[in-house]
C-alpha cells in the first residue's frame, strides 16, 4: 500500500475484488461493487479499480498482492463458503504470507445456526472457521460465513461474503465505522450533464478546453446510442468545497453547450419529458414502425407515466398504418412507407385518433436488407404533431447495426419532442 507508511486522507484509494467463477458468466452481475463504491465515495475514498476473479487460488492471490501495493483499501467479496471452490481465505493467506487459524467458537456458532434450522452441520463447514492470522472477525448476522478485517502496512483488507444481503449488513454495521475512524471525512461528488443533438467528438472539442484546465474534478465523456453524458467528479475536504468546484466547472460547460444540455441531474430524456408533460398538463401518444414499440417502452418506463402517456400504435405493416392511423393508402404507394409524408400522416393520425396533446411517429428502415423501393438502410423519419403544427425530422445513420439504428431513432424522437416542449 502507500509507500510513505501513513494514510493520507486526500490520497486514500480502494480496489474491489469480486470472487467466483460464476461472476464471469453472462448471467451474473456484480452488484456488490456498485454498493461498495457508493459507500466508499461517501467517505471520500476513491475506487480506482475493480476486478472479477474466478475460483483460482494463484490468480486471486496475485491480484490481491498487486492491489495491496497499489491502494490503501482492498475489499474482497465472495468465496467464503465451505466448499473446495471457495478460495478467498486461502488466497488472502498466500498473498499476505500469513497462516490460517481455526477458531472453534466460530465453528460452534455455525453448528448452532444449523441446529436451529433442524439440520446437522456438514463437516466441511468447519472451513468457514479458519481466520487469517491477525485478522479481526466480522460477525455475519445474515449467514454462516464470517468476514475478516486485516490491517496490513498502511491500509486495510476487508474480506466479505458474496450474497448481497450479507455483504451490505456486514459492511454497513462493522466496516464503515472502522473506516470512518481512520479516514477523516472527504467529500466525493459527481455532477452528470446529459447532452443531445451533437456528436461525441463535437462535444469533446467544445468542452475539452474547459475541463483540461482542472485535475480536480476528473472529467469523463460517455456516449451510448446518441445519448451523451459528461461526468464531473470532484474530491474536496468538505461537501461545500466539492459542490463549489462542481458549480465552477459545470457552469462553464453549461455556458458552452447551452440548450444541448437536457439534464443536469442525470435524468434521462424520458424522465425530463415526463416532467414537462406533467407541468403542462399535456398528454402523449406514439406511433411506431421501425422501432417496434421501443419508444413507448422508454416513455412508459417512468413511474407515474400513466398520468400523461396515453399509449401507442405499433404499425409495422403498411395496412395497419392505414387501418389504425388513417394514413391514406395512395400516399404510402406514392411516397413509400419510409418517407416524410408517411411520418407526418402517422403523427397526425395518432393525435386525431386519441385526442392527445402531442403525437410522435417513427418510420424507417433499420435493415439489414431493403427491397430497393424503400429508403436506404439507416434512414429514419420522425414526425411530431402538436397543438400548433406538425414537424418531420429526417436522419440517415450508417447502416451498421439494426439494434443501434432503432435505439438512435428512439433517442432522436425523444430529443425532438423535448425541444418542442421547451424549457
Amino acid at each position: 500500500m502507500s509507500a510513505s507508511g501513513a494514510i493520507r486522507p486526500s490520497e486514500m484509494n480502494a480496489e474491489i475484488i469480486a470472487v467466483g467463477s460464476e461472476m464471469l458468466t453472462p448471467d451474473r452481475v456484480d452488484t456488490n461493487s456498485l454498493f461498495l463504491t457508493g459507500e466508499l465515495n461517501n467517505l471520500g475514498i476513491e475506487v480506482v479499480a475493480k476486478h472479477v476473479i474466478g475460483d483460482d487460488r494463484e490468480r486471486l492471490a496475485e491480484t490481491i498482492r498487486r492491489a495491496v501495493k497499489a491502494v490503501e483499501v482492498v475489499i474482497i467479496s465472495g468465496g467464503l463458503g465451505p466448499t473446495e471452490d471457495d478460495v478467498t481465505r486461502d488466497s488472502v493467506a498466500m498473498a499476505l504470507d500469513r497462516r490460517q487459524i481455526f477458531h472453534p467458537e466460530i465453528s460452534d456458532a455455525i453448528e448452532d445456526r444449523f441446529r436451529r434450522m433442524n439440520r446437522v452441520m456438514p463437516e466441511i463447514n468447519k472451513r468457514q472457521a479458519m481466520v487469517i492470522q491477525g485478522a479481526h472477525i466480522l460477525a455475519n448476522d445474515r449467514g454462516t460465513a464470517p468476514g475478516q478485517w486485516i490491517e496490513e502496512h498502511s491500509g486495510v483488507i476487508m474480506i466479505l461474503p458474496g450474497p448481497p444481503h450479507e455483504l451490505k449488513s456486514m459492511f454497513t454495521r462493522q466496516c464503515l465505522p472502522r473506516l470512518a475512524r481512520i479516514m477523516p471525512p472527504l467529500a466525493i461528488r459527481t455532477l452528470v450533464l446529459r447532452i443531445s443533438g451533437m456528436s461525441e467528438s463535437d462535444l469533446d472539442q467544445t468542452i475539452s478546453p474547459i475541463y483540461k484546465r482542472y485535475e480536480n474534478p476528473a472529467t469523463t465523456v460517455l456516449a451510448h446510442n446518441g445519448d451523451l453524458q459528461v461526468h464531473l467528479r470532484a474530491r474536496c475536504a468538505t461537501e461545500g468545497e466539492t459542490m463549489a468546484l462542481l458549480a465552477e466547472v459545470g457552469g462553464q460547460i453549461d455556458a458552452a453547450l447551452g440548450d444541448r444540455i437536457y439534464s443536469r441531474n442525470a435524468d434521462p430524456l424520458e424522465v425530463v419529458i415526463g416532467r414537462k408533460l406533467t407541468e403542462q398538463k399535456a398528454t402523449l401518444v406514439v406511433a411506431e414502425s421501425a422501432t417496434g414499440g421501443g419508444l413507448a417502452e422508454r416513455v412508459s418506463s417512468v413511474p407515474g407515466s400513466s398520468a400523461y402517456f396515453l399509449g401507442g400504435f405499433v404499425t409495422y405493416a403498411s395496412r395497419l398504418k392505414t387501418d389504425l392511423l388513417g394514413v391514406p393508402e395512395d400516399l404510402i404507394k406514392q411516397f413509400g412507407a419510409v418517407s416524410h409524408e408517411t411520418a407526418e400522416a402517422m403523427a397526425i393520425g395518432a393525435r386525431r385518433r386519441t385526442a392527445a396533446t402531442w403525437a410522435v411517429s417513427i418510420t424507417g428502415n433499420a435493415g439489414p436488407t431493403t427491397d430497393g423501393k424503400e429508403a436506404p438502410v439507416g434512414t429514419v423519419y420522425i414526425g411530431i404533431a402538436g397543438p400548433r403544427d406538425t414537424n418531420v425530422y429526417h436522419r440517415v445513420w450508417p447502416a451498421s447495426d439494426r439494434t443501434r439504428v432503432r435505439a438512435f431513432a428512439a433517442q432522436m424522437a425523444l430529443d425532438m419532442l423535448n425541444r418542442k416542449l421547451g424549457v
